[in-house]
């Protein structure tokens, strides 16, 4: 299966990929930004997110991504990731390191991250949600947690539609996860930039931290007004930071 996906632009190949809270909309501020900046930029829907069917048959996100890449004939290009976003983004970096000329992570999830207890927290409160067939109770949770206070009424409905969607095409479907290898830093060579939330679950603040360090050309940038979706809160300031970053990092054509 293709995931479904746009997109647009000319240059340098850019691939945003979304949190599970959210799909391809949530980039919406940053798409037509890159395309006009002089990046050909491809945004795709995880499979049972937005567009995407759920899965049917044993399968990986990443090799997902890596399938996409090929059917729009990219051979290399920069990932941008939000939350499990990042880890997929990860995954991909490690596994391939030629393939990926720069690194972008928002507020990013990692592979064999053990969750603290505000993480763990939330997942009981969302499993209790679930097995009390609370669909609407399960959504406010998420949008509640997963958006800071610089979030607007829009955004938050924005959220608020994209998890939904989610969890309508997932409530039912079979979990056909395949097992992930473990992610290495060491092996990702791409410059990269990691930026965490000061609003966001501890989880993720601590994240930031330690894979910064651990990542051999990374800076890290901490928003003093950031929940766990910046490139949604405050769509501009986060933009900037990204194309300068990819402006740095990835020459244009």
């Amino acid at each position: 299966m293709t995931l479904a996906h746009d997109v647009s632009g000319t240059g340098p190949a850019v691939v945003l990929l979304h949190s599970t809270v959210c799909d391809r909309r949530m980039w919406d501020p940053q798409w037509p930004v890159l395309a006009d900046a002089g990046y050909r930029v491809v945004r795709c829907d995880f499979r049972g997110h937005g567009d995407s069917p759920a899965a049917d048959r044993p399968y990986t996100d990443a090799a997902d991504v890596a399938d996409l890449l090929d059917h729009l004939g990219i051979e290399r290009a920069a990932l941008i990731g939000s939350s499990y976003g990042g880890r997929v983004a990860l995954e991909t970096a490690a596994a391939r390191p030629e393939a990926v000329t720069a690194l972008a992570l928002f507020c990013t999830a990692l592979p064999g991250h053990e969750p603290g207890p505000e993480l763990r927290a939330f997942d009981e409160r969302e499993d209790a949600l679930f097995e009390a067939d609370d669909l609407d109770g399960a959504v406010e949770l998420n949008v509640a947690t997963w958006l800071g206070p610089e979030a607007d009424d829009a955004t938050r409905d924005l959220v608020r539609r994209m998890q939904r969607r989610a969890f309508e095409l997932q409530w039912t479907a079979e979990d056909f996860g395949a097992p992930r290898p473990p992610a290495d830093p060491a092996r990702v060579t791409a410059p990269c930039l990691v930026v965490s939330g000061a609003h966001d679950l501890r989880d993720f603040r601590d994240i930031a931290v330690s894979l910064a360090a651990r990542l051999p050309a990374a800076d890290h940038v901490e928003l003093p007004w950031a929940g766990h979706l910046p490139t949604l809160e405050r769509p501009a300031e986060t933009t900037a930071l990204l194309t300068a970053f990819l402006q740095r990092t990835l020459p244009r054509n």
